[in-house]
């Protein structure tokens, strides 16, 4: 498998390659230059498979040779290591839950994965790695509990002050030891501005061998697909495809569901569901993007204004419009109808959401209101406890913390503070030499 950049400006590089650099020279994203089609039995008999057998069948032919099989087992056993099962919440309607990870929340999958992919690469290098990472909440969380601890890699992590949950601080700012958080007096955009010019600097590159642990990275992305393929091993009804809501702001997620479709998964009707951040929604009405600056909501970490991955989805349907419009749909959920999902699911059907699968169970439910008779899940990305602040006023009730939680909230934050112009990130990656 060969990747290529889809500013085409760019040489075809390997799985390794792709996931060392991050980003492809000409500032494109990597793409794979044809999707696997799995075959007809593998659906058919994916209900005695296990989770591992799976994942492994799914990924493989992505990463082809350049990891020893054996290897990819392991890393991919390491990865869907934990549940994440369909629970039943209204009639017709399942929410997918991807939160029983180590850090409560989706992006423990990818984090995982690319991480020991990261570790197997380097594992003879001299040079030490940096990874550099712009989060909005949930990323990097994940990547700071992925890569600590991994020999030979420095991780930095750029997040906007104040809006980022209690929880998501304390994870990302809490463990230290190689793990770095820089807080910037600024938004998420500001932060994936910063670290996108850091990887188009020369004075940067010669100085560190850096990458990227962002959805960006083929490696953070690809393994998302099994989200789906593990979510339709659990679909009762296989005679009807399911209707699949995903919460969505730097639109890697979604992105790796439709790619999942193309590999011949059976899903109905993807629908991105956004926050107040509607540059897609507005797109699939105009057909014109236009990228905003993000405004802030109680979904914070779907408050992205220029979605990195959209461009990947594009490139799914050769850009071609009526062909994504035929699977694809997107909608944008104000707080006052999330805030009034999470409290009326929770009174109804004593299921608590999060404010991010909030949006998504709105989303689906105006989906299902225009097609009666389809079925559907929504995702439900982060443990509600990620944002007590948020949900237990809306609830009138506390949340009960597990243990994960419990053991962080007491730790000291250590975080760097600087501005939102790159010459401050350019400065501190400069020291680090």
């Amino acid at each position: 498998m060969k990747y290529s950049s889809l500013n085409r400006q760019s040489e075809s590089i390997n799985f390794e390659t792709a996931t060392i650099k991050g980003q492809a020279p000409d500032k494109g994203l990597y793409f794979p230059e044809h999707i696997p089609v799995l075959p007809t039995t593998f659906f058919n008999q994916m209900e005695s498979l296990s989770d591992e057998e799976i994942a492994l069948q799914v990924i493989a032919p992505y990463v082809e040779d350049v990891i020893p099989m054996a290897v990819l087992k392991d890393i991919v056993a390491s990865t869907v290591h934990f549940p994440m099962p369909l629970e039943p919440v209204s009639t017709g309607v399942v929410a997918l839950e991807l939160f029983h990870g180590n850090t409560l929340a989706f992006k423990d999958i990818g984090a995982r994965f690319m991480s020991r992919c990261l570790g197997y690469f380097v594992r003879n290098n001299n040079q030490k790695v940096t990874v550099l990472v712009a989060t909005s909440g949930d990323t990097g969380g994940a990547v700071a509990d992925g890569f600590y601890g991994v020999d030979g890699v420095e991780v930095i992590i750029l997040y906007p002050s104040g809006k980022v949950s209690t929880v998501q601080e304390q994870q990302l700012t809490t463990l230290g030891n190689n793990i770095i958080a820089l807080e910037v007096d600024g938004n998420f955009d500001d932060c994936q501005r910063m670290v996108k010019m850091a990887f188009n600097d020369p004075s940067v590159s010669a100085q560190l061998f850096l990458t990227s642990a962002n959805s960006i990275n083929v490696a953070r992305w690809l393994p998302q697909q099994f989200f789906y393929f593990l979510a339709y091993k659990q679909w009762a009804d296989k005679h009807q495809p399911p209707v699949i809501s995903v919460p969505s702001g730097n639109f890697g997620n979604i992105c790796a569901g439709l790619l999942a479709h193309q590999s011949g998964l059976p899903v109905k009707h993807f629908i991105a569901a956004c926050n107040a951040n509607d540059v897609v929604p507005q797109y699939m009405q105009s057909q014109h993007y236009a990228a905003k600056q993000s405004v802030a909501t109680i979904s914070n970490a779907m408050d992205v204004g220029d979605p990195s991955n959209f461009v990947r989805i594009l490139a799914l349907f050769q850009n071609e419009y009526q062909s994504l419009t035929n699977i694809f749909s997107s909608v944008s959920i104000t707080d006052a109808e999330t805030k009034q999902a999470i409290q009326e699911v929770f009174t109804n059907h004593q299921y608590l959401m999060d404010p991010h699968g909030a949006v998504g169970f709105v989303a689906l439910q105006k989906y299902l209101q225009a097609h009666p008779h389809e079925k559907g899940i929504f995702v439900e990305t982060a443990h509600p406890v990620k944002f007590f602040d948020v949900v237990e006023p809306i609830i009138n009730e506390k949340i009960a913390i597990p243990p994960a939680i419990q053991s962080i909230m007491h730790k000291t934050k250590k975080a760097i503070p600087i501005g939102a112009q790159y010459e401050d990130l350019q400065a501190f990656l400069l020291s680090r030499r």
